[in-house]
């Protein structure tokens, strides 16, 4: 184990210095509530609550932020630090847990081969180039810790299974195990509710549903018809009226029908990434993908349909005789269950090859394995070397790519060299210029970021971010903007409902205007603000802004009031509206308004979270009213 550690910190070593990048800043730099002054429960509750990523908050996940900032501060490399030593403590789960499976399936048949083959496998997948950004992409420990649970979850299950066969336990226990695993996993991130999957295909493939006996075991069968089979069936039910309405696609540039086409090829994809690795193919930034509008279009679309069935049925044909191939191929697959089907997300991401890439694994150990039991001991030399020469450079490619990760600007620019034609590429490398120019106008970087910007302005399929921090850049070294970046911006906006990446722009640019460091033309900014919040399709998070600007900027109060009340309506359980409109209405006067506001506040106090938002908004009321009752009495 000791060993693992030491080959995975040195992969990972000279990416650890690195900063902040891309999702890191709402869910970390730009996220207040997970910078406490205090290790206080409201604070900590308030860290846990605070997420913009999902609906179900991944508390944990923010909770994790909150205690790193708390040790260290907001210091990427400490957090980077704690997302290497979870990414170790799974390589050390799947240590033993291969072991345990490896017994089962009777490969590697001594225990000291089974112990090597199981470390080897290990330390593949600790080394492996596809799983960098789970450690080095601080945001992404929300995948690491979640699938950390997942391991823990699985080993507890197969060291139960195999208690069962010795006719010790009962599935009462394995239950527990698979549903506290699965709980604290999903409080990092949503892919943990696929443990129970992962966990029927281990049943089905190496245990078969039976005991030591041969018998069925009921209880197994009972076990899984309640914890997956009801489940599944409940998430169907809402999920799928979801995605058959047409808002759930309005924030993407694809389809239910272009994502279910797409997706086949993206998963082939994967395997390459994962086995074969290149600076093109993990380009951390995918937003270039050529989606597939049809079977043929491209041709490739029918063919990775046909490879996946080929791979599945050839699972379901060798169960018996090669467990661990089969295992591996249905594991690579029932990952990419959640990510890869009808849920409307981004298309691609490498990380979501954290788990799957073990599948993969285990079928390169079956293959490995066969190679070298029974076999000639030439033969068996030479799988040896080969395996060893493989996991060495897969551990030099992480190694080369990790030193990219060591500053801002030097990843941002092996990112946009990776990935020339994505737009996102090309703006985080202008981004990363902008802030290396310190917005200086006779920086050489500043004029190289203005290209950078206007390059990836200019790619298709590109949001408004790199018109806004063209616009950002000028305003705060006071230059002129050019009309050609506000009428890019609304035209984009034009062209389809706003997303998040533009509700972040637009966001960048109103906090900048209000508070003074930007001279933006307020008339552009409104129409902008107009156009992303059109016929209320605007986000409950765009709106309250557009309120703030109105209020503070314009001085428009009425209209200020009722984008707050708009924003409120949109997102009724999320309190900052609430606070932000509440704080409104006592600057208006109308404190009857506001008490409602304030009330229905206190029912989302969980664990006091907000009392330190209700003890002001309560003291501003009072003196609100004390000082009209005054002004009033004279």
């Amino acid at each position: 184990m000791a060993i693992l550690a030491v080959m995975t910190f040195l992969a990972y070593a000279p990416g650890l210095g690195g900063g902040f990048v891309f999702d890191d800043y709402p869910n970390i730099v730009d996220n207040a509530l997970v910078q406490p002054a205090h290790a206080s429960v409201p604070e900590l509750v308030a860290a846990a609550l605070s997420s913009p990523s999902s609906e179900l908050k991944r508390p944990l996940a923010s909770l994790s932020f909150a205690l790193n900032f708390l040790a260290s501060g907001l210091d990427a490399p400490a957090m980077k630090g704690t997302n290497l030593a979870i990414h170790i403590a799974s390589g050390w789960l799947l240590f033993v847990l291969m072991g345990r499976i490896l017994a089962i399936v009777r490969l590697a048949s001594p225990p000291r081969d089974r112990m090597l083959t199981a470390a080897g496998v290990a330390l593949a997948w600790l080394l492996l180039p596809i799983n960098l950004t789970a450690v080095l992409y601080v945001v992404q420990r929300m995948e690491s810790a979640a699938q950390l649970c997942v391991l823990a979850g699985l080993l507890g299950y197969v060291v139960l299974r195999q208690r069962q066969f010795n006719g010790k336990g009962g599935s009462f226990v394995l239950a527990a195990i698979l549903l506290l695993a699965t709980i604290v996993g999903v409080g990092f991130k949503e892919t943990a509710i696929l443990l129970p999957l992962y966990a029927c295909a281990m049943e089905w493939v190496l245990f078969r549903f039976r005991n030591g006996t041969g018998r069925y075991q009921q209880g197994v069968v009972a076990l899984f018809a309640l914890i997956l089979l009801l489940p599944m069936l409940v998430g169907l039910g809402v999920i799928v009226p979801r995605i058959l309405s047409p808002d759930a696609w309005a924030t993407r540039d694809f389809t239910l029908a272009t994502r279910l086409l797409s997706e086949p090829r993206i998963i082939v994809d994967y395997v390459i990434w994962t086995l074969a690795p290149s600076r093109n193919g993990l380009s951390f930034y995918h937003d270039d993908f050529l989606q597939s509008t049809g079977l043929l279009t491209p041709g490739t679309t029918l063919a990775s349909i046909l490879a996946i069935a080929a791979a599945l049925a050839l699972a379901f044909a060798i169960r018996k005789r090669r467990p661990l191939m089969a295992l591996g191929i249905i594991w690579f697959f029932a990952c990419h269950t959640l990510t890869a089907t009808i849920i409307p997300l981004e298309l691609i991401y490498e990380h979501r090859n954290y788990p799957a890439s073990i599948g993969l694994l285990m079928v390169l150990c079956d293959l490995a394995m066969s190679g070298l039991y029974p076999a000639r001991r030439s033969l068996r030399i030479i799988v040896v070397i080969a395996s060893c020469l493989l996991v060495a450079t897969w551990g030099i490619f992480t190694a080369r790519t990790a030193y990219a990760w060591r500053a801002a600007l030097p990843l941002a620019s092996e990112l946009a060299e990776r990935a020339p034609s994505s737009p996102r590429a090309q703006y985080e490398q202008g981004r990363a210029l902008i802030i290396a120019s310190h917005y200086q106008s006779g920086s050489p970087l500043a004029e190289q970021a203005r290209i950078a910007l206007e390059r990836s302005a200019a790619l298709p399929g590109s949001s408004i971010l790199p018109e806004q921090a063209l616009i950002f850049l000028n305003a705060k070294m006071s230059l002129p903007l050019k009309d050609a970046w506000w009428e890019s911006m609304y035209r984009k906006l034009a062209a389809q409902r706003a997303t998040v990446q533009d509700d972040s722009s637009l966001l960048a640019l109103e906090s900048c205007a209000r508070s003074g460091a930007c001279a933006i033309p307020s008339d552009k900014l409104v129409h902008a603000f107009e156009l992303a919040s059109r016929d209320d399709t605007g986000s409950a998070r765009l709106v309250g802004a557009f309120a703030q600007y109105a209020w503070s900027v314009l001085d428009d109060r009425k209209r200020a009031l009722v984008l707050a009340a708009e924003a409120v309506r949109k997102a009724p359980d999320e309190p900052a509206y609430r606070i932000n409109y509440a704080g409104l209405l006592i600057s208006a006067g109308q404190f009857e308004d506001a008490r409602k506001q304030i009330a229905a506040l206190r029912p989302l106090n969980v664990a006091g979270r907000l009392d330190t938002d209700l003890d002001t908004l309560n003291a501003r009321l009072s003196r609100r009213e004390s000082a009209d009752g005054a002004s009033e009495s004279r």
